[in-house]
Order: C-alpha cells, then sequence, then structure tokens
C-alpha cells in the first residue's frame, strides 16, 4: 500500500515536472520561431567560424602529416563536431536573452514568482534552446556519419554526450542568465568570459596547436574535456578503448554533468534573492 502511494506520488510529480517544463519551452519555441531571420543567422554564423580552421589547417597540414590525432584526412572529423558545438553555443547566450526579454516585457515576476522550483526553468529552457537548433545539428550529424561512419553503439553514445553537453550549458546559461536581469553589466563581463573559456576549450583548433604556456591552461578547463570526448569517440569508434585510455575526460564529463546544472539552480536563486530584477 506504501509501495503504491509513494509511487503515485512519484508520477505526479514527474508529470507535473514535465507540464511545467513543457510550458516554458513551448512558450520560448513560439518566440524564437517568430524571429526566422536570426534563427538563419544563428545557423549559417557557426559555419563561418570554422570556415578558418578549415583553410589554415589545410595549408598546414602540407607541412605537417598531424597534429595529435588529427590530420588531413580525420581533420573533418573536428570541424563538423565544432559546427554542432558552436551550435550549441545558442543554448549559452540563448538562456540569458530570454530572461532578459521576458524582463523587457515586464513578464520575468510571474514566470518565475515563488514557490516556482527554478528546475523547472532549467529542464524548460534546455528543452527550448536545444530545439531550435535540431535541424541543422542532426543534419550536420547525419552527414557526418555518412563522410566518417562509425558503429551504431558509437552514434548512440555520442548523440548522449551531445544532449548531455546542452544540458551543461543549460546550467551554465543560468549562471549567466540571473546577471542579464539583476546586473546587466556583471551580464556583459560574463558574455566575454564566456568567449575566452570556449575558445580556450578548442571548440574551434585542436589542442596541440596552441603553445605550451596555453596548453598548460586549458588543462584547467572542464569545458575543453567534455568536448574532447565526442571527438576522441568519433575517430577511436570503440566505447571502451576511449573510456579507459581517457579516465579523466569522462570524469570530468560526469561531475559537470551534475555539477554544473545544480550550481546553475543554486546561483541563480541565491543572486535573484539578493539583487532582484534591475531596469524596470
Amino acid at each position: 500500500m506504501l509501495a503504491s502511494i509513494t509511487q503515485k506520488k512519484f508520477f505526479k510529480n514527474i508529470r507535473r515536472i514535465l507540464s511545467k517544463s513543457y510550458a516554458i519551452s513551448e512558450k520560448n519555441i513560439r518566440m524564437q520561431l517568430r524571429f526566422k531571420y536570426t534563427l538563419i543567422v544563428g545557423y549559417i554564423t557557426p559555419l563561418i567560424s570554422i570556415i578558418m580552421p578549415f583553410f589554415i589547417f589545410g595549408k598546414l597540414f602540407e607541412n605537417n602529416p598531424n597534429y595529435g590525432p588529427w590530420n588531413e584526412k580525420n581533420f573533418i572529423v573536428f570541424l563538423f563536431i565544432s559546427y554542432n558545438l558552436l551550435l550549441m553555443r545558442i543554448i549559452l547566450t540563448g538562456i540569458p536573452q530570454r530572461l532578459n526579454e521576458e524582463k523587457f516585457w515586464k513578464t520575468l515576476p510571474a514566470l518565475i514568482v515563488a514557490p516556482f522550483n527554478r528546475f523547472y526553468l532549467l529542464i524548460g529552457y534546455f528543452i527550448s534552446e536545444f530545439f531550435v537548433v535540431c535541424i541543422p545539428f542532426f543534419i550536420i550529424f547525419i552527414t557526418l556519419l555518412f563522410v566518417w561512419p562509425i558503429s551504431f553503439g558509437t552514434a548512440v553514445v555520442i548523440l548522449l554526450i551531445y544532449i548531455s553537453v546542452a544540458f551543461i550549458f543549460s546550467g551554465i546559461g543560468l549562471i549567466i542568465g540571473v546577471f542579464a536581469i539583476s546586473n546587466e553589466n556583471v551580464w556583459g563581463f560574463l558574455r566575454f568570459g564566456i568567449s575566452v573559456i570556449l575558445i580556450m576549450s578548442c571548440i574551434t583548433y585542436p589542442y596541440e596547436i596552441f603553445p605550451e604556456s596555453v596548453q598548460s591552461w586549458i588543462k584547467y578547463n572542464p569545458i575543453y574535456y567534455i568536448i574532447d570526448i565526442l571527438r576522441l569517440l568519433w575517430i577511436e569508434d570503440s566505447i571502451i578503448y576511449t573510456v579507459t585510455t581517457h579516465l579523466p575526460h569522462f570524469a570530468v564529463w560526469l561531475t559537470g554533468l551534475i555539477v554544473f546544472p545544480l550550481i546553475g539552480v543554486y546561483f541563480f536563486n541565491y543572486v535573484f534573492k539578493k539583487l532582484g530584477i534591475s531596469g524596470y
């Protein structure tokens, strides 16, 4: 009897979470689809970002056959994954932008008034932001499967890690987002900081091309390890081998998957309680 009641409460909570998160994501998706030009520009911009590495390494490989695991043949994997990761960068910038829009339209208090659970906000924004990039994302993902085939199991694991990266970015997006509504000066500073962190995560250029002094700093960047997993899994196409030879990468990924969303929600609550909404 007790087990049955507990089970009913569990499924009731799940339905409530999904219902509230769906409502947030539906509203955000409808809003973003109104501005189709902005969406298209968001899809094209990552292409521009990977054109320069394409030309640079086209020349570099003529003098040096490889840079770490990357060579003239498999560098296409690096660039395709870079595009999808740059697409996901929209999540980092999109969540603060959505919150700032809510503030502008004065609908923010109604959205996050207590006792609203901020995890609903996290999940809702995660769904909506990932949804708006899913079409170009899957086009690139499927195209790369034809260009550089991998096993079905590896493809599924990579896809799950991509989704987890989107969730991690959502947690970071909440951290930035709270300042978009509480202190826009800090928001601008954090946007610059995120750009530096992404550059230092080897999102567009491989680790091996950076000077040793910069490489030592990259090693302290958890985003680098999370991004590197995707590329290693694809070119090695052996889940067991990649896990056993790159345990620190997977440890950082699992830690980040738990820590970043939790910190994002906690930090959002803390800063919002301290500073509230500014700019009204």
